[in-house]
């Protein structure tokens, strides 16, 4: 198993978690120097905020225990290709690379819909589909559920 797929690993750990409180199975952690540095996962329906994605919780978690916005060092390891809002704040903290794991074909930011790595002032480095296929059925099947409810 690769650097990548170990710490994939923990970001569907982190989805799974999500998936237990009826939550749309996301996960993310963030690595700094081969250490985890913060993991999240979504809770917007529990919280009720709209902000409450994966990995916004992870960015505030790691500026927090950094003490500072830039995060510089890092890579942001998410389950699900992220969309337009995270991928900002991806961009804006300056995570140097984000590894996520299914593509989003509906609303993901980093070259499946749009792509907010063409922004001019900072690029983190892309690296999809490592996972792919247990984060995809992570969210299929939270998705079958729902519809047999």
């Amino acid at each position: 198993m690769t650097t990548d797929e170990q710490f994939m690993s923990l970001a569907i750990g982190e989805a799974q978690r999500a998936e237990e409180i009826d939550e749309v199975p996301v996960g993310a952690v963030i690595v700094r120097g081969g250490e985890v540095i913060a993991r999240a996962y979504n809770s917007r329906e529990r919280d009720k905020n709209a902000l409450c994605h994966a990995e916004i919780k992870a960015i505030n978690e790691a500026c927090e225990l950094l003490g500072g916005w830039r995060l510089v060092g890092c890579t942001l390891y998410v389950t699900l290709e992220p969309c337009p809002m995270c991928a900002g704040a991806i961009v804006n903290a300056r995570v140097e690379r984000v590894v996520y794991g299914a593509p989003d074909m509906k609303a993901g930011a980093f070259g499946t819909m749009i792509n907010l790595n063409d922004y001019p002032l900072f690029k983190p480095e892309i690296a999809g589909g490592i996972l792919k296929d247990e984060c995809a059925q992570l969210l299929s099947d939270f998705f079958k559920k729902k519809r047999n409810k």
